[in-house]
């Protein structure tokens, strides 16, 4: 009975090795891939809200990291990418997370003209329930062109919330945690730009070490 339940912990032992092995390889065959998959979607999203147009300079050779979780909702830094045309700034696209969605946090970019106006919003990354939360999809539903030409007078704006918390956006029929998520997370995005322009300004360059 002993040496039985030794072979049996035994070829548990080396399964349980074998999957950790799979796993491994699997991971390290597929993280390129993915990674090049995030950078494409990154670029199509950049060309979106900072159009070819609005820049001279590639938009990559002006990425910082910028760090404030009050503002971005990330302990760690997330770029920015700056429009320069004729070497003035004509807006910025700015990576941020909104950690309250309900289903987990929600990655967005947020476009800002120089003038302060929103060029739009676009989600990256979420987990928000099919159906309901994920309607901040584009491809799903027209509601982040809600955003679009928006602005943020001044911290006590009403405007930016859903309607139920007496603001201007709609929220999703049975999903308000989301919609509610996303309008707060832009929000401090353009707070961010407003009170702090030196997080923005002085963030160190992307490929820099903090």
């Amino acid at each position: 009975m002993l040496e039985m339940m030794r072979k049996n912990g035994l070829v548990l032992a080396l399964f349980a090795l074998g999957c950790t092995a799979l796993v491994a390889v699997t991971h390290s065959l597929t993280r390129h891939t993915i990674v090049a998959q995030e950078q494409a979607q990154l670029l199509l999203v950049l060309n979106e809200l900072l159009p070819p147009d609005s820049h001279d300079e590639p938009l990559f050779n002006h990425c910082a990291l910028v760090a404030s979780e009050h503002y971005l909702g990330s302990r760690d830094p997330l770029p920015a990418f700056t429009a320069v045309k004729n070497g003035e700034v004509r807006g910025h696209a700015i990576e941020a997370i909104a950690p309250d969605g309900y289903s987990g946090a929600i990655k967005l970019v947020v476009g800002v003209n120089a003038d302060g106006r929103l060029s739009g919003v676009r989600v990256l990354a979420h987990n928000e329930t099919p159906g309901l939360g994920d309607k901040i999809e584009l491809k799903k539903s027209p509601w982040m062109l809600a955003f679009d030409g928006m602005e943020l007078i001044g911290e006590e704006d009403p405007r930016w919330a859903v309607r139920r918390d007496g603001g201007q956006f709609d929220a999703f029929t049975g999903a308000t945690i989301t919609p509610r998520a996303v309008v707060k997370a832009v929000r401090q995005v353009l707070l961010m730009l407003e009170q702090e322009p030196g997080l923005l300004s002085q963030a160190p360059r992307c490929g820099e070490t903090l």
